[in-house]
């Protein structure tokens, strides 16, 4: 049924759970992966009384983010390899992620997205506002939610 899946991972404990679930769904199903990661952006500083200044330049931020996004993306690409999953990465830097991940899911041509919830109800799931919650309401890709 589904041949495509787009997995995005944070490289969180409940994060690297669901890739390993992903990956033995994906193995049933006989699909594809496309694991992403949604970078951050360069936080602009605010300047002012009491603020606090940090040292790192735009591109060690950039560098590093890389370099973090690498090492997730990596861990699942070997897990999805070690399983025979066909498996590919890829990174976006972009400030507003559940957006990111559409659009991968978009750009791939992904037919599920397979992600975490932290499982948050009531007014606590409607005051932190999940990436996946956001992801539910926006995407026209169907989503499978790994709880």
């Amino acid at each position: 049924m589904f041949k495509h899946i787009l997995v995005p991972t944070d490289g969180s404990p409940l994060s690297e759970g669901t890739v390993s679930r992903a990956v033995s769904f994906a193995k049933d199903a006989g699909a594809r992966i496309t694991f992403f990661y949604a970078q951050p952006d360069f936080p602009m500083p605010i300047y002012g009384e009491g603020a606090l200044i940090d040292p790192t330049t735009p591109e060690q931020f950039s560098k590093s983010a890389e370099a973090e996004a690498r090492k997730i993306l990596n861990s699942a690409k070997s897990e999805a390899d070690a399983a025979g999953v066909a498996a590919d990465t890829d990174t976006v830097v972009n400030e507003v992620p559940y957006e990111a991940v559409i659009d991968a899911a978009e750009r791939h041509g992904c037919d599920l997205i397979f992600m975490a919830s932290h499982g948050r109800r009531g007014i606590a799931g409607l005051l932190l506002g999940s990436e996946t919650q956001k992801v539910l309401t926006h995407s026209k890709v169907p989503v499978l939610v790994y709880r």
